[in-house]
Protein backbone atom coordinates (compact mmCIF):
# COMPACT_ATOMS: atom_id res chain seq x y z
CA UNK A 1 0.00 0.00 0.00
CA UNK A 2 2.74 2.52 0.98
CA UNK A 3 4.67 1.86 -2.40
CA UNK A 4 1.05 2.43 -4.43
CA UNK A 5 0.81 5.47 -2.26
CA UNK A 6 4.24 6.81 -3.01
CA UNK A 7 3.51 6.41 -6.86
CA UNK A 8 0.42 7.68 -7.48
CA UNK A 9 1.95 11.08 -5.20
CA UNK A 10 4.79 11.28 -7.47
CA UNK A 11 2.50 11.22 -10.59
CA UNK A 12 0.69 13.80 -9.46
CA UNK A 13 2.85 15.84 -7.42
CA UNK A 14 6.08 15.02 -8.89
CA UNK A 15 6.55 14.95 -12.16
CA UNK A 16 5.89 17.00 -14.69
CA UNK A 17 1.94 16.99 -16.15
CA UNK A 18 1.78 16.80 -20.27
CA UNK A 19 0.70 20.75 -21.49
CA UNK A 20 -1.99 19.47 -23.68
CA UNK A 21 -3.58 17.67 -20.56
CA UNK A 22 -2.90 21.48 -18.63
CA UNK A 23 -4.29 22.96 -21.19
CA UNK A 24 -7.41 20.70 -21.22
CA UNK A 25 -8.31 21.24 -17.36
CA UNK A 26 -7.66 24.70 -17.93
CA UNK A 27 -10.00 25.31 -20.11
CA UNK A 28 -12.91 23.27 -18.34
CA UNK A 29 -11.95 25.40 -14.59
CA UNK A 30 -12.11 28.67 -17.24
CA UNK A 31 -15.56 27.52 -18.23
CA UNK A 32 -16.77 26.55 -14.96
CA UNK A 33 -15.82 30.30 -13.56
CA UNK A 34 -17.36 31.23 -16.75
CA UNK A 35 -20.61 29.69 -15.61
CA UNK A 36 -19.85 30.84 -11.76
CA UNK A 37 -19.84 34.30 -12.31
CA UNK A 38 -18.03 35.44 -15.76
CA UNK A 39 -15.18 35.12 -18.15
CA UNK A 40 -11.86 34.47 -16.57
CA UNK A 41 -9.65 37.27 -16.42
CA UNK A 42 -6.66 38.19 -14.45
CA UNK A 43 -5.87 42.05 -15.24
CA UNK A 44 -8.04 43.02 -12.90
CA UNK A 45 -6.47 41.94 -9.72
CA UNK A 46 -2.99 43.25 -10.76
CA UNK A 47 -5.48 46.77 -11.20
CA UNK A 48 -7.08 46.14 -7.83
CA UNK A 49 -3.43 46.02 -6.13
CA UNK A 50 -2.36 48.97 -8.03
CA UNK A 51 -5.22 50.77 -7.06
CA UNK A 52 -4.38 49.88 -3.49
CA UNK A 53 -1.13 51.39 -3.16
CA UNK A 54 -1.96 54.44 -5.16
CA UNK A 55 -4.76 55.32 -2.50
CA UNK A 56 -3.44 54.34 1.05
CA UNK A 57 -0.40 56.43 -0.92
CA UNK A 58 -3.02 59.67 -1.13
CA UNK A 59 -2.73 59.30 -4.88
CA UNK A 60 -6.42 58.55 -5.57
CA UNK A 61 -9.51 59.60 -3.49
CA UNK A 62 -11.65 56.48 -4.42
CA UNK A 63 -11.44 53.39 -2.13
CA UNK A 64 -11.12 50.35 -4.08
CA UNK A 65 -12.97 47.19 -3.49
CA UNK A 66 -11.25 45.32 -1.07
CA UNK A 67 -9.21 42.61 -2.40
CA UNK A 68 -10.50 39.57 -0.30
CA UNK A 69 -14.26 40.52 -1.89
CA UNK A 70 -12.81 41.59 -5.46
CA UNK A 71 -13.41 38.56 -6.91
CA UNK A 72 -10.41 38.58 -9.72
CA UNK A 73 -7.82 39.84 -7.04
CA UNK A 74 -8.89 36.44 -5.36
CA UNK A 75 -8.81 34.12 -8.46
CA UNK A 76 -4.93 35.73 -8.39
CA UNK A 77 -4.09 35.04 -4.77
CA UNK A 78 -5.23 31.83 -5.62
CA UNK A 79 -3.50 30.80 -8.51
CA UNK A 80 -0.43 32.25 -6.42
CA UNK A 81 -0.89 29.48 -3.44
CA UNK A 82 -2.19 27.01 -5.95
CA UNK A 83 1.75 26.97 -7.29
CA UNK A 84 2.96 27.67 -3.79
CA UNK A 85 1.32 24.58 -2.91
CA UNK A 86 2.59 22.68 -5.68
CA UNK A 87 5.94 23.97 -5.38
CA UNK A 88 5.61 22.21 -1.88
CA UNK A 89 4.09 19.30 -2.33
CA UNK A 90 6.89 18.75 -5.00
CA UNK A 91 9.44 20.06 -3.12
CA UNK A 92 10.36 22.40 -4.90
CA UNK A 93 9.86 25.32 -3.38
CA UNK A 94 12.96 27.74 -2.68
CA UNK A 95 13.42 31.71 -3.35
CA UNK A 96 15.19 31.89 -6.42
CA UNK A 97 17.31 35.17 -6.85
CA UNK A 98 18.77 36.25 -10.65
CA UNK A 99 21.17 38.84 -11.84
CA UNK A 100 20.93 42.14 -11.63
CA UNK A 101 20.15 42.33 -15.09
CA UNK A 102 17.26 40.13 -14.82
CA UNK A 103 15.83 42.06 -12.07
CA UNK A 104 16.11 44.97 -14.47
CA UNK A 105 14.27 43.20 -17.12
CA UNK A 106 11.60 41.87 -14.65
CA UNK A 107 10.75 45.74 -14.12
CA UNK A 108 10.50 46.85 -17.32
CA UNK A 109 8.56 43.67 -18.52
CA UNK A 110 5.97 44.20 -16.28
CA UNK A 111 5.73 48.53 -16.73
CA UNK A 112 5.14 47.33 -20.45
CA UNK A 113 2.82 44.22 -19.50
CA UNK A 114 0.81 46.64 -17.46
CA UNK A 115 0.45 49.46 -20.13
CA UNK A 116 -0.20 46.84 -22.49
CA UNK A 117 -3.21 45.10 -20.39
CA UNK A 118 -4.36 48.64 -20.02
CA UNK A 119 -4.61 49.62 -23.75
CA UNK A 120 -6.36 45.92 -24.31
CA UNK A 121 -8.90 45.86 -21.61
CA UNK A 122 -7.17 42.33 -20.26
CA UNK A 123 -3.69 40.62 -20.36
CA UNK A 124 -2.73 37.22 -22.16
CA UNK A 125 -5.69 36.01 -19.98
CA UNK A 126 -9.23 38.41 -20.21
CA UNK A 127 -7.29 40.50 -23.75
CA UNK A 128 -6.84 36.82 -25.15
CA UNK A 129 -7.64 33.55 -24.15
CA UNK A 130 -10.90 34.48 -22.94
CA UNK A 131 -11.33 37.23 -25.42
CA UNK A 132 -11.29 34.20 -28.23
CA UNK A 133 -13.40 32.07 -26.27
CA UNK A 134 -15.71 34.86 -25.80
CA UNK A 135 -15.41 35.59 -29.39
CA UNK A 136 -14.70 39.13 -28.91
CA UNK A 137 -12.40 40.40 -32.06
CA UNK A 138 -10.42 42.32 -29.65
CA UNK A 139 -9.05 38.73 -28.33
CA UNK A 140 -7.86 38.04 -32.30
CA UNK A 141 -6.13 41.63 -32.56
CA UNK A 142 -4.48 41.14 -29.57
CA UNK A 143 -2.74 37.85 -30.51
CA UNK A 144 -1.76 38.80 -33.46
CA UNK A 145 -0.03 42.06 -31.38
CA UNK A 146 1.19 39.21 -29.12
CA UNK A 147 2.71 37.97 -31.73
CA UNK A 148 4.60 40.61 -33.33
CA UNK A 149 5.32 41.83 -29.47
CA UNK A 150 7.01 38.36 -28.47
CA UNK A 151 9.38 38.92 -31.99
CA UNK A 152 10.63 42.02 -31.22
CA UNK A 153 11.00 40.95 -27.22
CA UNK A 154 13.20 38.08 -28.51
CA UNK A 155 14.94 39.88 -30.92
CA UNK A 156 16.37 41.98 -28.11
CA UNK A 157 17.02 39.26 -26.22
CA UNK A 158 19.25 37.60 -28.88
CA UNK A 159 20.55 40.97 -29.00
CA UNK A 160 21.60 40.59 -25.29
CA UNK A 161 23.02 37.50 -25.76
CA UNK A 162 25.75 38.02 -28.07
CA UNK A 163 26.53 41.69 -26.42
CA UNK A 164 25.89 41.92 -23.21
CA UNK A 165 28.16 39.50 -20.85
CA UNK A 166 26.32 36.70 -19.07
CA UNK A 167 25.73 37.18 -15.28
CA UNK A 168 25.72 34.00 -12.84
CA UNK A 169 24.11 33.89 -9.88
CA UNK A 170 26.36 33.27 -7.56
CA UNK A 171 25.30 31.98 -3.89
CA UNK A 172 26.96 31.54 -0.55
CA UNK A 173 28.12 27.54 -0.20
CA UNK A 174 26.40 25.73 2.34
CA UNK A 175 27.80 24.54 5.28
CA UNK A 176 26.90 20.78 5.45
CA UNK A 177 28.70 19.70 8.53
CA UNK A 178 26.21 22.61 10.25
CA UNK A 179 23.58 20.45 11.62
CA UNK A 180 19.89 21.37 11.33
CA UNK A 181 16.68 21.68 13.86
CA UNK A 182 15.01 20.14 11.09
CA UNK A 183 15.16 19.38 7.16
CA UNK A 184 12.71 21.98 5.17
CA UNK A 185 12.73 19.80 2.46
CA UNK A 186 11.35 16.63 3.68
CA UNK A 187 8.49 19.50 5.63
CA UNK A 188 7.47 20.76 2.61
CA UNK A 189 4.35 17.84 1.29
CA UNK A 190 3.20 18.47 4.85
CA UNK A 191 3.15 22.33 4.79
CA UNK A 192 1.61 22.31 1.48
CA UNK A 193 -1.23 20.19 2.88
CA UNK A 194 -1.84 21.98 5.46
CA UNK A 195 -2.37 25.37 3.35
CA UNK A 196 -4.16 23.19 0.56
CA UNK A 197 -7.08 22.50 3.29
CA UNK A 198 -6.59 25.96 4.71
CA UNK A 199 -7.53 27.52 1.13
CA UNK A 200 -10.72 24.92 1.68
CA UNK A 201 -11.39 26.15 5.04
CA UNK A 202 -11.49 29.78 3.65
CA UNK A 203 -13.75 28.99 1.02
CA UNK A 204 -16.17 27.52 3.77
CA UNK A 205 -16.16 30.99 5.28
CA UNK A 206 -16.74 32.91 2.77
CA UNK A 207 -20.08 30.40 1.93
CA UNK A 208 -20.86 30.64 5.68
CA UNK A 209 -20.71 34.78 5.47
CA UNK A 210 -23.37 34.60 2.40
CA UNK A 211 -19.94 35.24 0.22
CA UNK A 212 -20.37 32.04 -1.51
CA UNK A 213 -19.66 33.03 -5.10
CA UNK A 214 -17.02 35.42 -4.46
CA UNK A 215 -14.74 32.85 -2.30
CA UNK A 216 -15.29 30.60 -5.50
CA UNK A 217 -12.88 32.61 -7.22
CA UNK A 218 -10.29 31.80 -4.73
CA UNK A 219 -10.67 28.24 -4.70
CA UNK A 220 -10.96 28.15 -8.96
CA UNK A 221 -7.40 29.96 -9.34
CA UNK A 222 -6.01 27.67 -6.37
CA UNK A 223 -6.97 24.87 -8.97
CA UNK A 224 -5.44 27.06 -11.81
CA UNK A 225 -2.38 27.89 -10.14
CA UNK A 226 -1.80 24.04 -9.16
CA UNK A 227 -2.72 22.99 -12.55
CA UNK A 228 -0.16 25.72 -14.00
CA UNK A 229 2.84 25.07 -11.52
CA UNK A 230 2.55 21.31 -12.29
CA UNK A 231 2.52 21.53 -15.84
CA UNK A 232 4.82 24.44 -16.09
CA UNK A 233 2.22 25.47 -18.39
CA UNK A 234 3.22 29.38 -20.09
CA UNK A 235 1.01 31.02 -22.75
CA UNK A 236 4.79 32.91 -23.18
CA UNK A 237 6.23 30.07 -25.08
CA UNK A 238 2.83 29.87 -27.30
CA UNK A 239 4.35 32.86 -29.12
CA UNK A 240 8.24 32.46 -28.35
CA UNK A 241 8.91 28.82 -28.65
CA UNK A 242 7.76 29.11 -32.42
CA UNK A 243 10.13 31.54 -33.16
CA UNK A 244 13.24 30.67 -30.20
CA UNK A 245 13.25 27.15 -31.32
CA UNK A 246 10.41 26.01 -33.54
CA UNK A 247 8.70 24.06 -30.79
CA UNK A 248 5.15 23.52 -31.16
CA UNK A 249 4.35 22.10 -27.73
CA UNK A 250 2.89 24.95 -25.99
CA UNK A 251 1.13 26.37 -29.34
CA UNK A 252 -0.98 22.70 -29.46
CA UNK A 253 -1.30 23.23 -26.01
CA UNK A 254 -2.90 26.29 -25.95
CA UNK A 255 -4.85 25.95 -29.12
CA UNK A 256 -6.49 22.54 -27.59
CA UNK A 257 -7.41 24.67 -23.99
CA UNK A 258 -8.82 27.66 -26.75
CA UNK A 259 -10.90 25.27 -28.83
CA UNK A 260 -12.48 23.71 -25.35
CA UNK A 261 -13.12 27.31 -24.00
CA UNK A 262 -14.63 28.58 -27.13
CA UNK A 263 -16.71 25.67 -27.89
CA UNK A 264 -18.19 25.67 -24.29
CA UNK A 265 -18.61 29.34 -24.16
CA UNK A 266 -20.55 29.13 -27.57
CA UNK A 267 -22.82 26.34 -26.22
CA UNK A 268 -23.24 28.81 -23.31
CA UNK A 269 -24.11 31.59 -24.83
CA UNK A 270 -26.04 30.17 -28.01
CA UNK A 271 -28.32 28.35 -25.67
CA UNK A 272 -28.52 31.84 -24.05
CA UNK A 273 -27.53 30.67 -20.89
CA UNK A 274 -25.66 33.96 -20.20
CA UNK A 275 -26.34 37.11 -22.60
CA UNK A 276 -24.19 36.48 -25.51
CA UNK A 277 -22.67 39.58 -25.62
CA UNK A 278 -21.01 38.86 -22.05
CA UNK A 279 -17.37 39.62 -21.59
CA UNK A 280 -16.79 41.53 -24.71
CA UNK A 281 -15.56 44.99 -24.06
CA UNK A 282 -11.92 44.91 -25.64
CA UNK A 283 -11.43 47.90 -28.16
CA UNK A 284 -10.93 46.62 -31.62
CA UNK A 285 -8.65 47.01 -33.37
CA UNK A 286 -6.37 49.89 -32.04
CA UNK A 287 -7.04 48.94 -28.52
CA UNK A 288 -6.09 45.43 -28.39
CA UNK A 289 -3.44 45.41 -31.48
CA UNK A 290 -1.33 48.37 -29.88
CA UNK A 291 -1.65 46.76 -26.45
CA UNK A 292 -0.66 43.02 -27.38
CA UNK A 293 3.01 44.23 -29.14
CA UNK A 294 3.31 46.12 -26.41
CA UNK A 295 2.46 43.30 -23.63
CA UNK A 296 4.48 40.85 -25.78
CA UNK A 297 7.38 42.61 -25.93
CA UNK A 298 6.92 43.01 -22.00
CA UNK A 299 6.15 39.15 -21.41
CA UNK A 300 9.31 38.21 -23.47
CA UNK A 301 11.50 40.52 -21.32
CA UNK A 302 10.20 39.54 -18.04
CA UNK A 303 9.82 35.68 -18.88
CA UNK A 304 6.22 35.38 -17.76
CA UNK A 305 3.34 36.61 -18.72
CA UNK A 306 0.20 37.45 -16.42
CA UNK A 307 -0.28 34.12 -15.22
CA UNK A 308 2.87 32.51 -15.16
CA UNK A 309 4.33 35.80 -13.88
CA UNK A 310 1.80 34.44 -10.48
CA UNK A 311 2.84 31.03 -10.27
CA UNK A 312 6.42 31.36 -10.15
CA UNK A 313 6.00 33.86 -7.68
CA UNK A 314 4.21 31.19 -6.19
CA UNK A 315 7.35 28.88 -6.40
CA UNK A 316 9.84 31.94 -5.51
CA UNK A 317 11.41 33.59 -8.50
CA UNK A 318 12.08 36.70 -7.00
CA UNK A 319 12.37 38.19 -10.69
CA UNK A 320 9.00 37.57 -11.42
CA UNK A 321 8.07 39.38 -8.01
CA UNK A 322 9.51 42.59 -9.33
CA UNK A 323 7.04 42.37 -12.79
CA UNK A 324 3.97 41.23 -10.60
CA UNK A 325 4.47 44.87 -8.49
CA UNK A 326 5.21 46.56 -11.69
CA UNK A 327 3.01 45.21 -13.39
CA UNK A 328 0.32 46.07 -11.06
CA UNK A 329 1.15 49.72 -10.21
CA UNK A 330 1.44 50.75 -13.69
CA UNK A 331 -1.87 49.08 -14.80
CA UNK A 332 -3.04 51.36 -12.64
CA UNK A 333 -1.62 54.38 -13.07
CA UNK A 334 -2.22 53.74 -17.00
CA UNK A 335 -6.41 52.85 -16.76
CA UNK A 336 -6.42 56.00 -14.71
CA UNK A 337 -4.56 58.31 -17.22
CA UNK A 338 -6.88 56.51 -20.63
CA UNK A 339 -9.73 57.37 -18.26
CA UNK A 340 -9.12 60.66 -17.46
CA UNK A 341 -7.51 61.50 -20.90
CA UNK A 342 -10.41 60.52 -23.46
CA UNK A 343 -8.04 58.44 -24.90
CA UNK A 344 -10.54 55.04 -24.07
CA UNK A 345 -12.78 55.96 -26.38
CA UNK A 346 -9.99 56.58 -29.45
CA UNK A 347 -8.86 52.82 -28.87
CA UNK A 348 -11.69 50.85 -30.79
CA UNK A 349 -15.37 49.01 -30.05
CA UNK A 350 -16.07 46.36 -28.96
CA UNK A 351 -17.27 44.05 -31.72
CA UNK A 352 -19.07 40.42 -30.88
CA UNK A 353 -18.59 38.37 -34.02
CA UNK A 354 -21.65 36.25 -34.53
CA UNK A 355 -22.92 39.63 -34.53
CA UNK A 356 -21.55 40.75 -37.47
CA UNK A 357 -21.27 37.07 -39.33
CA UNK A 358 -23.94 35.02 -37.26
CA UNK A 359 -23.32 31.97 -35.56
CA UNK A 360 -22.91 29.96 -38.66
CA UNK A 361 -19.77 31.27 -40.06
CA UNK A 362 -18.42 32.41 -37.22
CA UNK A 363 -18.26 29.11 -35.48
CA UNK A 364 -16.85 26.91 -38.48
CA UNK A 365 -14.04 30.25 -39.35
CA UNK A 366 -12.80 30.69 -35.33
CA UNK A 367 -11.80 26.51 -35.81
CA UNK A 368 -10.41 26.59 -38.61
CA UNK A 369 -8.00 29.33 -37.85
CA UNK A 370 -6.95 27.40 -34.55
CA UNK A 371 -6.14 24.35 -36.59
CA UNK A 372 -4.73 26.70 -39.19
CA UNK A 373 -2.44 27.64 -36.50
CA UNK A 374 -0.91 24.67 -34.98
CA UNK A 375 -0.66 23.00 -38.55
CA UNK A 376 1.70 26.21 -39.22
CA UNK A 377 3.25 26.02 -36.11
CA UNK A 378 4.08 21.62 -36.96
CA UNK A 379 5.11 23.08 -40.15
CA UNK A 380 7.68 25.89 -38.75
CA UNK A 381 8.99 22.81 -36.23
CA UNK A 382 9.73 20.95 -39.05
CA UNK A 383 11.43 23.37 -41.62
CA UNK A 384 12.08 26.03 -38.76
CA UNK A 385 11.49 28.84 -41.47
CA UNK A 386 10.72 31.33 -38.67
CA UNK A 387 12.96 30.69 -35.98
CA UNK A 388 15.26 33.52 -35.63
CA UNK A 389 18.62 31.88 -34.01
Amino acid sequence: MKTEIQKYYSAVFEQEWPAWLAGMLIAIIALMIFLWESPWTIAAGYNDWGNWFWYLAGAYDKRPLDPWFHPVSLSNTGILIGAFVSALMARQFKIRPAPKLEYAKGLAGGILMGVGASLAKGCNVGGFFSAVAMLSAGGFAMMIGLGAGAWVGLRYLLWEMEHLPSQAVYSKPKDKTKSKAFDWVKIQPYLGGVVAIGVIVVFYVYAFADKTQVGGWLFFGFLIGLVMHRSRFCFVRAFRDPYMTGEAKMVKAVAVSLIIYFAGSSVIKGAYLVEPAMGIYHPFVLGSLTGGFIFGIGMLLAGGCASSTLWRVGEGQTKLMVTMVAFALTNSLTAKFLQVSGINEKLGQDIFLPDVMTWQITVPLVLTFFLTWVLVAMWNEETEKFVVF
